[in-house]
């Protein structure tokens, strides 16, 4: 029985996948929990329709993602924080200050998707901007001492 996944199942495909499968697992189980449909023509149709619209999007969005990279480019961020006598930082640098800094250069990117590297005290450091699955894009953080 061929049939067309609607969702990743281990051991017998990936989504969109068309496989074939015994008539008992297909009939009983993958198409009454809504795994699988049946592989008839009209059902052929809609799912390639449907991977070529994904494929479309999902490219677009890609494109929007290296577009945001290369206008961020090679930009250096600096940050003020409370430093002690010792050159160490009070607290810490978040991602969340990262992203209202990029906000204010005109770059709307969430919080969630920076990652900053561990800082201690002040110096260079970098922080990883997840774009895109594929898009990821390094950014320089100077962390400097903030005037009193």
């Amino acid at each position: 029985m061929e049939i067309i996944l609607l969702t990743d199942i281990a051991g017998v495909g990936y989504k969109n996948d068309i496989v074939t499968v015994k008539a008992g697992y297909g009939r009983n189980y993958l198409i009454p929990q809504g795994f699988a449909l049946l592989a008839n023509a009209s059902n052929r149709k809609i799912v390639t329709e449907n991977v070529r619209q994904a494929a479309h999007k999902a490219e677009k969005l890609k494109k929007d993602a290296e577009d945001i990279a290369s206008a961020i480019g090679d930009l250096v961020i600096d940050i003020k924080t409370v430093v002690g006598e010792s050159g160490r930082i009070f607290g810490r640098v978040t991602n969340t200050q990262v992203s209202d800094i990029l906000k204010a250069k005109g770059f709307d990117i969430d919080r969630k998707k920076i990652t900053v590297d561990d800082v201690k005290s002040i110096g260079s450091y970098s922080a990883l901007i997840d774009l895109h699955k594929e898009v990821k894009h390094k950014v320089t953080l100077n962390v400097v001492a903030a005037e009193d």
